[in-house]
């Protein structure tokens, strides 16, 4: 027996029912590229942002390393610890100042326990970055802090004063 919309072939098997003539019926063929084409233009800005700032704390880390050497070359060139101190402050600043990193109150930490002819002066700069323009997309708060090190090598014929 069958129903109104059903036919048996001759071997009695059922077949699908007939669609009803005159009803159109949807389809989900092409849906999944829809919403890709949509997805798609969303992905990318996320990865472009996620670019920059990436580039920017790198570039942020090597402008700070740089100051960093600056700041030891000048206080290896100086004659005593207190100079060199003063020094390697003075040219951190203006390092970070004129490459444009932007540190909330920069710390210069000056060791020159082997401040003699032939012997090195090092220093560390560290420096706090603001991120509070996207704290919300790289969870990691709105603040890092970034250290560099550097050292630079006193003259050997370099007459130094206590």
């Amino acid at each position: 027996m069958t129903g109104p919309h059903e036919s048996q072939d001759p071997a009695g098997s059922r077949r699908p029912p007939a669609r009803p003539v005159g009803l159109a019926v949807r389809s989900d063929h092409g849906s999944v590229a829809a919403e890709v084409a949509i997805a798609i233009p969303v992905l990318v800005a996320v990865l472009l942002l996620v670019g920059v700032l990436l580039a920017r704390g790198v570039d942020a880390r090597l402008r700070l390393d740089d100051a960093a050497h600056q700041a030891a070359r000048a206080a290896s060139l100086t004659r005593n610890p207190a100079a060199a101190t003063l020094a390697a402050r003075q040219a951190a600043t203006a390092a970070l100042s004129h490459a444009g990193v932007d540190c909330a109150d920069p710390g210069v930490a000056v060791d020159t326990h082997d401040f003699t002819p032939g012997g090195v002066v090092t220093v560390t700069i560290s420096c706090r970055l603001d991120l509070s323009y996207a704290a919300a997309l790289l969870a990691t708060g709105d603040q890092r802090t970034l250290t560099a090190t550097a050292s630079s090598p006193i003259d050997t014929y370099r007459a130094v004063t206590p």
